[in-house]
């Protein structure tokens, strides 16, 4: 599966941004989906997670109930709302896609990834 990640920019704090992950190649309903970030300097960190249908999803406590995932399978996507934005959320975003039935926060979980799209909070 190919994964196309899009819907970043440069966003005052305080604001929001909608990312976008779109998949193609296969069936992505039956896969898993992930969003991480990687600021410059840090290592990759999980930020959300969805499952399959869409029934279930875990965040980092760093943007929990600030950040909501959500999927829709007939378009092939998935999508990252992010709201009341902070300098610290400043990083390149990445989607990644496992064939599976349950979720996890390690990268390495998770066999596609999407190219990055780049995330600017100012404060």
């Amino acid at each position: 599966v190919q994964l196309q990640a899009s819907g970043g920019g440069l966003v005052q704090a305080g604001g929001s941004l909608r990312l976008s992950c779109a998949a193609s190649g296969r069936t992505f309903s039956s896969y898993a989906v992930g969003w991480f970030r990687q600021a410059p300097g840090k290592e990759r960190e999980f930020v959300a997670a969805i499952t399959w249908s869409g029934s279930y999803a875990f965040y980092a406590d760093s943007v929990k109930g600030r950040f909501t995932i959500s999927r829709d399978n007939a378009n092939n996507t998935v999508n990252l709302q992010m709201n009341s934005l902070k300098p610290e959320d400043t990083a390149v975003y990445y989607c990644a896609a496992k064939y599976s039935t349950v979720l996890s926060r390690t990268p390495g979980f998770y066999d596609y990834w999407g190219q990055g799209t780049q995330v600017t909070v100012s404060s």
